[in-house]
């Protein structure tokens, strides 16, 4: 009698327990929300769509705002998928993280504004109004010889970044010392002035390569400067000075994005 006492009460306890789970997986399910954003389709939970209180997510998932159905009888929303998935990362971040080399930040903004989300909105508008002030300001390096000013280079770009790289590497194989390289030199904010510049003779040595094997005059350091630059992903605008007919022998080259 006992043990089937016992066995009755394993049975209720078993039972108690699958509909304990059943229902915690009820819950679970019902937590997720499947989007189709202009024919892409995100999952995501239920606290994440609703994580800024008067968004237009916000409205859908509680009601407040009338949104159609797909097919599927997903939410459906008439506006750009692909840019959706920063909107969504957005929304599980709490901050604006966007890929390299991001140019559509007028679009988002324009979604941002949809979805009224004005912290993300803010956000975009910021980094763009940024990043548009920073292609109007136009960085230089001047390369020059202090007794001889028509021999030189120089190099204008709208990165800092890229001047600063080109910089570094000239100043790093000046302090080398190498035979037949200027030893003496003084470097300010863009201007790399050297007491006798680089002349054009067979065998003068410039180390701008990687492998440090890069015997170069004054012309060849203007082709490493453009081969440096189209590596980085920037391109030559123009050469400065077109009257002398060729890059190799114009006193400025000028790169953007």
């Amino acid at each position: 009698m006992e043990r089937k006492i016992n066995r009755r009460e394993k049975e209720c306890e078993e039972k108690h327990s699958n509909s304990e789970g059943s229902e915690q997986d009820k819950d679970y399910k019902t937590s997720l929300i499947t989007l189709n954003v202009g024919g892409y389709l995100y999952i995501t939970q239920k606290q994440t769509l609703t994580k800024y209180p008067d968004s237009f997510l916000e409205g859908i998932i509680n009601g407040k705002i009338m949104c159609p159905f797909d097919a599927d009888g997903h939410y459906f929303i008439d506006r750009d998928g692909l840019l959706f998935r920063h909107i969504l990362n957005f929304l599980r971040n709490g901050e604006l993280l966007l890929p390299e080399g991001f140019r559509e930040n007028q679009l988002l903004a324009q979604e941002a504004d949809f979805f009224q989300l004005k912290v993300l909105s803010d956000a975009v508008k910021s980094r763009w109004e940024k990043e548009q002030l920073a292609s109007r300001e136009t960085t230089f390096l001047e390369i020059t010889d202090s007794h001889d000013r028509s021999q030189g280079l120089r190099i204008f770009c709208n990165a800092p970044d890229f001047i600063a790289k080109i910089k570094s590497r000239i100043v790093l194989v000046s302090k080398s010392r190498l035979d037949g390289f200027p030893e003496e030199f003084s470097v300010s904010s863009n201007i790399i002035q050297f007491k006798y510049f680089i002349k054009s003779e067979n065998g003068t040595r410039l180390v701008l390569k990687e492998d440090n094997t890069f015997v170069c005059t004054l012309e060849t350091l203007k082709f490493e400067a453009i081969m440096m630059a189209l590596k980085c992903g920037f391109r030559l605008l123009t050469s400065l000075d077109c009257s002398k007919g060729s890059i190799v022998h114009s006193d400025a080259l000028h790169f953007i994005k």
